[in-house]
């Protein structure tokens, strides 16, 4: 039988973009992704060419579109990555590179607005934590160093915003993203003025898009889109959610009250909030969803599977299959030892459960004795363990439904399930993001009644992982260490940051 009607979800995701065409029940019927580098800079900088994202998009639109003719198209969801600066100026043109979410280049700022008090108001009316690589402190970092280029900047679009703009020439956003710059949370009701009075940022009002829902129609592919994308001209596309909040809907995990965690480049644990009064940490994030009063409170540890990356890399496991390396972990017993690994590798530092802009990684506990086995799964246990604080912290009592490219790992899954004590729910749900854009999109489009019923339509079977009760207590007792463990370190995390920048 011909595929009659597909729906396609786009992911604007940190190192590489992908579109994935589902048919009407869920199944994916072709993907096609295409890698963007990030550029890191000696100061902390990342970056990426915007202009190279909207041309991996088209690459991958195109091919989607090859693999599932004739069917019809019935509408395209967008996600993406979150924060950062992405600016272009009248004509739509970017007026240079986005620097995105991993940018620490504002960490010394950072420090200065909270001195300063800056990040209370911003923390009041967002909901959000302060970071080097959040929008206004990136923004203020920029106009500082680059006032000529800056002086250009017409319109802020995120990634998804700005895939959307190329798509139709609509510059709108959603709000979650704009939860991430100057939306008041409480209410809802838009931009909060004060709060950018309060930031001496008055005059970035006029660059901020319109906010709409994220299930609503966000503009139709225009004629010039249609000739680079291969996608027939008209073809409606959505608002869409930045990547951790859009997850949710391609997970199922639309109602009040459920939870789920994302493990990629970055970590993500939330659960959706009947009102942001309902918030349980001072220490989470809020993003308001546009569904009435709802929010997402989250916590977003920058604790994700580049440190297994990078761990191959350094061990020169380069060469060894992902399976081989997890097995090799898990012939050590958990615990690792006594090794334990701090995942704080990001060049901007931490968010999550804490915020230090000068967070470092590092082992702890190694000696002459120490085999690669624990070694390895101390990385592991690191990553898990740094999400484990952030459940605990939001008081999440549920089972675990878990997405993202690192809870591939069985091994990863198995430890979060044990340290937790909590069912672990792996949804056998390829491309979480897309799905969920995708999800919105059938709504967006009229193919779905709301988003439960556009849920329910593209929802995938479940895997389970359960705690073992041995494991439990051993994890309880390593994870008190691991946390002491940090906390002597942390004092010296600045110097070994000037000592880093020196070298």
């Amino acid at each position: 039988m011909s595929l009659d009607k597909i729906v396609i979800g786009i992911d604007g995701g940190t190192t590489a973009v992908k579109a994935v065409a589902f048919d009407l029940h869920g199944k994916v019927q072709a993907v096609h992704h295409q890698s963007v580098p990030v550029q890191y800079g000696s100061n902390g900088e990342a970056e990426q060419d915007m202009n190279a994202i909207w041309q991996a998009v088209a690459t991958c639109l195109q091919q989607v579109r090859q693999a599932t003719k004739p069917a019809e198209i019935v509408g395209i969801g967008l996600t993406g990555q979150g924060d950062g600066c992405w600016l272009v100026d009248q004509k739509g043109d970017p007026i240079r590179n986005a620097a995105t979410w991993l940018d620490g280049r504002a960490a010394k700022r950072v420090e200065q607005w909270v001195e300063e008090g800056k990040d209370k108001p911003i923390l009041e009316t967002t909901g959000t934590t302060l970071f080097s690589g959040l929008f206004p402190v990136l923004y203020q970092e920029l106009c500082t160093t680059e006032p000529k280029v800056m002086a250009k900047a017409a319109t802020q679009l995120y990634c998804k915003d700005w895939i959307r703009f190329k798509l139709t020439g609509e510059r709108v956003t959603d709000f979650t993203e704009a939860s991430r710059t100057y939306l008041d949370v409480k209410t809802g009701s838009g931009y909060s003025t004060k709060l950018l009075e309060t930031l001496g940022q008055s005059e970035v009002a006029e660059l901020l898009p319109e906010v709409r829902r994220p299930d609503v129609l966000g503009g139709k592919l225009s004629a010039e889109a249609a000739k680079e994308t291969g996608i027939p001209e008209g073809t409606p596309v959505g608002i869409g959610m930045i990547d951790v909040a859009v997850t949710g809907m391609g997970l199922g995990t639309v109602e009040d009250g459920q939870s789920w965690l994302i493990l990629g480049t970055t970590g993500f644990v939330g659960t959706l909030r009947k009102s942001i009064f309902e918030r349980r940490s001072d220490l989470s994030m809020v993003l308001a969803t546009g569904f009435g009063t709802q929010v997402l409170e989250f916590m977003a540890p920058m604790t994700g599977t580049p440190n297994l990356d990078w761990i191959r890399r350094i061990l020169g496991l380069n060469d060894i299959s992902w399976p081989a390396i997890e097995a090799e972990a898990k012939s050590a017993k958990p615990g690792s030892g006594g090794v334990l690994y701090l995942p704080y590798a990001s060049p901007g530092g931490e968010r999550a459960p804490f915020l230090d802009p000068d967070a470092s990684a590092s082992w702890m506990g190694l000696s002459l004795t120490t085999p690669t086995s624990q070694v390895l799964r101390a990385v592991y246990e690191g990553v898990a363990f740094s999400l484990v604080e952030c459940i605990d912290l939001l008081d999440i009592h549920s089972e675990l439904t878990v997405s993202g490219g690192g809870f591939r790992s069985d091994l990863l899954c198995q430890i979060l399930a044990d340290a937790t004590g909590r069912t672990v729910l792996r949804q056998d749900a390829p491309e979480a993001g897309a799905r969920g854009a995708a999800v919105l999109a059938l709504v967006s489009s009229g193919s779905a009644k709301d988003v439960s019923a556009a849920a329910e339509m593209l929802k995938t079977g479940i895997e389970r992982f359960e705690p073992n009760p041995d494991n439990h207590q051993c994890y309880r007792d390593t994870h008190e260490v691991y946390v002491q463990a940090r906390k002597a370190i942390q004092p010296v995390w600045p110097a070994m940051r000037a000592l880093r920048k020196g070298n």
